[in-house]
């Protein structure tokens, strides 16, 4: 059965033009064993080599490139030349071809030392000296001349590889790709895959976004060391996936018999090459992993084969393997895989559902909900409506703006003749990202989150990007040594959030993020001296929240020194940690004289966008205010009635009130009897059980805290109140309320703020006001 794209697919074979190219790759072949006296530079992407094989190889690769560099600018010349068009007006040559009778020389040349060729040479094809063919090259960087010549080398490495390839498919694409570079050299531009292919990702959800729901949906019970091993085999699995070279169609083709699927899996295996594979060792092409871009087809296709090899290779290498890694491979991933396969084949999954939300594990979900029983009780409480003895009253109806009316107020201040005077030129307390964010708009300035990585090619940019960062955080931070920055600024499992101005990084801020635990590290924050003070620090802060939200990581914590505690205030930081100690202790980095901060996320804010928001929604209020000024604006005569004897009279018939806005107040709810106990041992029982409530569930041990009675006078525990509640010790309420106060106050008093005894003070008090508030005995 054929596609359309299947035939765009074969239509990619070696045509009329395919003697010239094979004419240009030998002449570049040739030449670069000529000049480093090495024929084994090209990648094999064999797929019977194995992982040690594959990264010999791309260190050969790279060795060649970084040779290629360090050549003298006229060799480059001489170099590009074999792929530089000649300049000669109405000269069709698309590359300089070396004489006849120099080619005979050749292999003495290369004993001899000799140069393989100067300017005054004439190509063999239009007779034009070589000089022709470089003229336009003189002018260029030396960087983009050594991207030329890593294209060069990647073409030479493809070409290679398609001549040691068998199959004809696999050598349709790389002839494809050796075309594709060799046209981007000869035009000096990017390479672009444009075409029937289409471009990644090519299904949604990705196998990798699977595979994670995959661990959250069917291990999510399990306890947080096993949840742990679980992660780490997918993760495992993942990595294997992205390095396997699958099958070629025509191997396929003996396997199944449905010719949609084979067809199916030739438009896969296709894009799989050229997106996936051979970028992987030609990092002049744009590389993609493989479970980031594909999705369900590719997986089903070659899920069965790929486990079948990937544990007769695990039974094959065993006795090489560690203990404790033998354990995880040969008894946990036969059953990871199984499980896996149940999913993958099974047509009612959710793990490829779009929509999975991805909920934390239950070790971290019980952490998690100790901490925001507070915000649970408080949300049950809000809402448009107020609850008043049982019954529900609605806003009044004539409280409410209309939406026409807020629609009109929008378009007014809209209007780019609504602001007019001194705000117009001066506005008052302008957001510190203001500026900023008028400079992201008119593209001078550029935000990138980059990091480095050990198993794919890293583009040139991004590393001189992460080389700039390195040297602003080196400026910016003295006390940090230059050894400790590289180290996080280079691990690829940190990444940094770079802004970028005139093509070079002034600003960044190096994070980590920690899927598992639910939060990220802020490691390094600094902007460049000479940039600083026009909201950069703001604005870089704003777009890391932003990334984190649509990652759903919805926490921060970062160190901060003495000199950036006040920027991270500023920020959302705060010294109140609420995530609990367990979640991070063992993660993030310590630092002496430093103090952790924690910010939380709110994942409805778009924090790029929220100082605007904010000055909008004030600039409705003040336009709301002036409407119902001039609305009310009215002079009424005064009351005559006190002439006349009167003492006094009620409030609401002085004329004008009511159109001002003026309403009764609503009458107080029965206040509920002092000395009634009962309300207050369902608070107490409350109280009690709630997770901050540990360290005051009994009296403080003076064997165990020996000077906690020189400090403490008037000490008070739960159970001391839970026995003078039941000898109907507390008369009256505001008795309760203050022995409940006494525990925080002692607590907050002996200990120091950064300790979990005093958080545990703060949050169980609010949530202690929160209960007595609710049943209606907070009358402070």
């Amino acid at each position: 059965m054929s596609t359309p794209l299947t035939d765009d697919i074969n239509a990619i074979a070696i045509g009329a033009d395919a003697d010239s190219a094979q004419t240009h790759a030998h002449e570049a072949t040739t030449s670069a064993n000529a000049d480093d006296g090495s024929s084994s530079n090209a990648a094999t992407p064999a797929s019977s080599e194995g992982q040690a094989s594959r990264q010999s190889n791309l260190q050969r690769i790279q060795q060649r490139k970084l040779q290629v560099y360090n050549w003298p600018h006229n060799k480059k010349l001489l170099k590009l030349a074999i792929y530089s068009a000649c300049q000669t007006p109405e000269c069709n040559c698309n590359g300089w071809k070396t004489p006849a009778a120099q080619q005979t020389v050749r292999p003495n040349a290369r004993t001899d030392n000799q140069p393989l060729a100067n300017f005054t040479d004439p190509c063999r094809n239009c007779n034009h000296i070589l000089e022709k063919h470089v003229t336009q090259l003189q002018g260029l960087s030396g960087a983009e001349i050594n991207r030329l010549l890593a294209a060069v080398v990647d073409v030479e490495n493809i070409f290679m590889s398609m001549h040691r390839e068998d199959d004809q498919d696999t050598k349709r694409v790389y002839y494809f790709l050796f075309k594709l570079l060799r046209k981007c050299i000869l035009t000096r531009s990017e390479p672009q895959i444009d075409g029937p292919l289409g471009q990644p990702p090519f299904e949604k959800p990705s196998i990798a976004r699977a595979i994670t729901n995959f661990v959250l949906y069917k291990f999510n019970a399990l306890p947080q060391r096993e949840w742990q091993t679980m992660y780490d085999l997918a993760k495992m699995f993942l990595h294997c996936f992205n390095h396997w070279n699958f099958e070629t169609p025509s191997v396929r083709k003996l396997q199944v018999s449905n010719p949609e699927d084979i067809s199916a899996y030739q438009i896969n295996y296709t894009r799989w090459l050229v997106f996936c594979h051979v970028p992987a060792f030609c990092d002049s092409l744009p590389h993609y992993d493989t479970s980031l871009v594909f999705g369900r087809t590719l997986l089903r296709a070659v899920f069965k084969s790929v486990c079948r090899q990937l544990m007769d290779k695990c039974h094959s290498e065993r006795d090489r393997m560690p203990p404790e890694k033998r354990v995880l491979v040969l008894n946990h991933f036969p059953r990871f895989l199984g499980l896996l396969e149940e999913e993958i084949f099974s047509a009612n999954s959710p793990i490829w559902d779009p929509d999975f939300k991805q909920m934390p594990s239950n070790h971290l979900q019980t952490i998690l909900d100790k901490t925001r029983t507070i915000k649970q009780e408080n949300l049950k409480r809000s809402g448009s409506d107020v609850s008043i003895g049982g019954k529900r009253r609605r806003v009044e109806e004539s409280d409410d703006v209309s939406e026409r009316t807020v629609a009109e107020i929008v378009a007014t201040i809209s209007d780019p003749n609504y602001m007019c005077g001194p705000d117009a030129l001066f506005q008052m307390q302008a957001p510190r990202d203001e500026a900023a964010k008028v400079e992201e708009q008119r593209k001078l300035i550029e935000f990138h989150v980059i990091g480095n990585s050990l198993t794919g090619p890293v583009n040139k940019q991004t590393m001189l990007w992460l080389i700039g960062l390195h040297n602003v955080f080196s400026h910016q931070l003295p006390e940090m040594t230059k050894e400790y920055i590289s180290q996080l600024v280079f691990d690829p499992k940190h990444k940094t959030l770079a802004l970028i101005k005139e093509g070079r990084p002034i600003g960044g801020i190096c994070f980590r993020t920690f899927h598992s635990q639910g939060f990220s590290e802020v490691v390094f924050c600094a902007v460049t001296s000479n940039e600083q003070v026009k909201g950069y620090g703001t604005h870089l802060m704003n777009h890391l929240k932003d990334y984190h939200i649509r990652n759903n990581i919805l926490h921060f914590l970062t160190f901060a020194d003495e000199f950036a505690i006040g920027y991270f205030k500023k920020q959302g930081f705060s010294k109140d940690i609420k995530l609990p100690r367990a979640m991070y202790q063992g993660y993030i980095k310590d630092y002496e004289g430093a103090t952790l901060m924690h910010c939380e996320l709110n994942p409805r804010i778009v924090y790029t966008k929220f100082t605007s928001v904010i000055r909008r929604q004030k600039e409705i209020v003040k336009k709301l205010i002036d409407m119902r000024q001039k609305e009310v604006r009215k002079i009424h005569p005064g009351l005559t009635c006190f002439k006349e004897g009167v003492r006094s009279i009620p409030i609401e018939v002085i004329p004008g009130l009511r159109e001002a806005g003026w309403r009764a107040a609503r009458a107080a709810p029965e206040p509920q009897p002092d000395a009634d106990p009962a309300p207050l041992r369902n608070i107490m029982h409350a109280v009690k059980n709630h997770g901050a409530a540990w360290p005051f569930l009994k009296p403080v041990d003076k064997a165990e805290v020996p000077d906690y009675y020189d400090h403490i006078k008037y000490p008070m525990d739960l159970r001391s109140m839970g026995e003078r509640l039941k000898a109907r010790y507390y008369v009256s309420r505001r008795l309760f309320i203050a022995d409940m106060t006494r525990i925080f106050t002692n607590c907050r008093l002996y200990n120091s703020p950064d300790t979990d005894y005093y958080r545990c003070a703060n949050t169980l008090e609010k949530y202690f006001q929160a209960k007595m508030k609710e049943a209606g005995l907070w009358d402070k």
